[in-house]
């Protein structure tokens, strides 16, 4: 594998996933990409549970940053639903921004967001230029990969309509996934950077949990978290 050259600015990055495969498909790839870059033991990536679900998410990420205030980049991890045509089943979606897509109110005329509402900001901004990398990293090696808005929902989509009122609201979104806004929040209240990683376990629309390939994207995601480990 290629190497990055350049010296990383980010010496402490603690990356948060939802359940323990998660983090253990994580932990498989860093630990690889440690290895090979004469790097084990250095313990530059701290890989932590938080639950599943935006609030959860916010909680223990704000929870465990209160106590470890060395980090310099937060990073939400995990699997997801991908949008079909942008980030196919297997491939990796990496967020150029991560959207609270179902925090506003119903009105006659809609869905109205918060920020329309202005009661604040759905959007919380990535880290500039880390995704770019990432996803030239992960597709000059051969993988898919895809940079694009990454949704946050309380209830994940299961319906056709759904998944299409979303990519209409949110043009380019990629994926969902229930705790990168949440984990995200915590971070960007610190003024800490955040990035958000989600390898595609299913398609964004009807729920058919027979067409799910949860092996395959955990095995994504376990060579995402190594290039990550590469990049960073």
């Amino acid at each position: 594998m290629t190497r990055t050259e350049t010296v990383s600015p980010y010496k402490h990055i603690l990356i948060m996933t939802a359940v323990e495969a998660e983090r253990e498909a994580v932990l498989r790839g860093v630990a690889k990409a440690e290895i090979e870059q004469g790097q084990e033991g250095k313990a530059k990536f701290d890989v932590q549970l938080c639950g599943v679900g935006p609030i959860s998410a916010a909680a223990e990420a704000a929870a465990y940053l209160a106590v470890n205030p060395q980090y310099d980049l937060v990073i939400s991890a995990g699997i997801g639903g991908g949008f079909p045509g942008l980030a196919d089943i297997g491939s990796i979606a990496i967020a150029d921004s991560i959207i609270a897509a179902d925090l506003g109110a119903e009105t006659g005329d809609g869905f109205s967001s918060v920020d329309e509402l202005g009661f604040g900001s759905s959007r919380i901004p990535v880290e500039p230029a880390l995704p770019e990398r990432l996803m030239n990293a992960i597709t000059a090696a051969g993988w898919p990969a895809c940079c694009g808005p990454i949704l946050t929902l309380s209830t994940v989509t299961g319906s056709q309509t759904t998944a299409d009122e979303l990519s209409r609201r949110i043009p380019g979104a990629v994926a969902e996934a229930m705790e990168g806004y949440g984990a995200a929040f915590a971070a960007h209240r610190l003024g800490i950077p955040v990035m958000e990683i989600r390898a595609i376990s299913n398609a964004v629309g009807p729920r058919d949990r027979e067409s799910w390939r949860i092996g395959d994207a955990l095995q994504a995601l376990e060579r995402a978290s190594y290039f990550l480990a590469e990049v960073l």
